[in-house]
Order: structure tokens, then sequence, then C-alpha cells
């Protein structure tokens, strides 16, 4: 590929975007500022949700709009899924630009990342986990899938697509058995939708080991989906146990926060208010 201008050097082009949002005044002058005109009530903390493997933040749109009408002020990430310590490096760098308490939510993988993005930061007061992993310091997600200990999952590697990437390998779940491992409780028309869009994950990502986990020193709450083909719920239930969560179980698919957005906010409501 030709381009008719060379390239600028790096510190014109930002000399240029900070010009450029100067024009369009879009200058906050202070993060209370900020936080004012996108109607942030200071009195609850931001919730910030991350979504996992073969989804994106879209899923999270019942639960955004029940937080929204509550006076939460929300932020959905979009999660890379390269790697483990990639993914969590990236929602730190996120975290750090929310002022005030954030309530940190996350599905499936995302409870991997938000298990090692929150270590040590100062501005998380609690952790939510949805069907998700919470791994301990050296555990790497893989382990969770022996059928022998964690039975129930149908996520297993014949059920998967493979495609290669520069510099790694892909996974996605195979569309004609999205619904019934991922989203059984949902309509087909909407499942259809959703296996064709599944953001894939990064195959190394699932056997990088885990870093030293936020919810032995955040506390934590934990919704089961006791219906759940792609994780265990016996696997769910451990990681409940073992981070001493605040538990609720719900009869769910995988996608439970998409399929039962009430009974979701309203944890992450309880863990809001209890961790002030």
């Amino acid at each position: 590929m030709k381009f008719g201008h060379r390239l600028r050097p790096v510190a014109a082009t930002v000399a240029l975007g900070a010009a450029a949002v100067l024009a369009l005044g879009v200058v906050p002058s202070s993060a209370t500022e900020t936080t004012e005109v996108q109607g942030r009530d200071s009195a609850k903390p931001t919730v910030v949700l991350v979504h996992g493997a073969f989804a994106d933040a879209a899923g999270w749109d019942g639960v955004i709009g029940e937080l929204q009408r509550d006076g939460y002020p929300v932020l959905a990430v979009a999660n890379p899924l390269r790697g483990l310590a990639a993914d969590s490096a990236y929602l730190r760098s996120v975290l750090d630009t929310v002022p005030g308490p954030v309530v940190l939510v996350g599905h499936s993988y995302g409870g991997a990342v938000i298990t090692n993005a929150a270590t040590g930061s100062a501005n998380v007061t609690a952790l939510v986990y949805t069907a998700a992993f919470a791994p301990d310091a050296g555990e790497n997600l893989n382990q969770f899938s022996d059928p022998a200990r964690y039975p129930g999952s149908e996520l297993t590697p014949d059920a998967l697509v493979i495609r290669p990437y520069p510099g790694g390998i892909d996974a996605t779940i195979d569309p004609a058995r999205f619904r019934d491992i991922f989203a059984a409780d949902l309509p087909r028309p909407e499942v259809v939708k959703m296996a064709a869009r599944q953001r894939p994950v990064s195959v190394a990502a699932l056997g990088e080991p885990s870093g030293a986990p936020a919810w032995k020193t955040i506390p934590s709450w934990y919704l089961v989906s006791t219906q759940d083909k792609a994780i265990s719920p016996v696997a769910q239930r451990f990681f409940a146990q073992r981070a001493g969560a605040h538990t609720v179980e719900i009869r769910a698919s995988h996608v439970g926060y998409i399929s039962h957005p009430d009974i979701t906010s309203r944890l992450i409501e309880s863990a809001a208010r209890s961790a002030r």
C-alpha cells in the first residue's frame, strides 16, 4: 500500500490531535466537571463491566439500562482478548482513568481479567463475577475444563473453530453449537446473530498463568449459572467458595447476565452498597 504523503512524526501527530480537541471545545477543566457533564451521581461508584471470550460489550446492554436507571455511572470495556496479562494491563489502564470508587464486574474469561487488573488498585471496592473464572496465582483457565473434576461443560476442543492470525491462534465456538453451549436460554434468532459476531479469544490466553488475585483483598460477589455449558457450575461454585464471595445461584445459561439483567444488576448494586 502506498501513501501520497509521508507519515508525520509522532510528536506532530499528537500536537495536531490536541489542536483538534481544542477546536472542538472538548476540554474538561477538571475530573469533577467531566463527571458532572456525564450526569454522574457522586454518591454511587462507577460500575465497570468486562465481557469475556466470544462476546462483546453490547451483551451488557440490559444490565447497563438497569444500572443507569438506578443512577449508577457505567462503563462497558472492550476486552481485547489477546492475552491474560495484556488484557489485564489494558483494563488496569482504563481503571486508572476512572475517578472515585469502582465496582468491577467480569463475565467468563473477563473474571480472570478483573482478578488480575484489580490487584493493588486503590479505587476498586468490589468484584462481581458472573459465570466467571476467578483463578488463583499460577493457575490457568484450561485446568478448569477437566470433566472429571468440573463436570457439565461442553466447551471441548471439538466445539471450537480455530483460525491462525499473525503471532498466534484464535478460537471461536462452532456456530452450530453456540446456542447449546453459550446461550440456550435466549431466543434463537438473537443467538444466531451473536454466533456470527463472536469476538475470538487468543488460545494462548487460556493457558497463561494468572497473577496475584484481587479477590484475596477485595470483597467479591458471584452469580452462578446452574445451567451453564461453557464453564462448569461445579467450577463456578468452587471459585465463589474459595473467594468467600456473596453468592447467588440462577437457573440460566452461560449468559445469565443477558437473559436475567434484573437479577444481575441487583447483585451488582448489592455489591456497590455493601462495599461503601
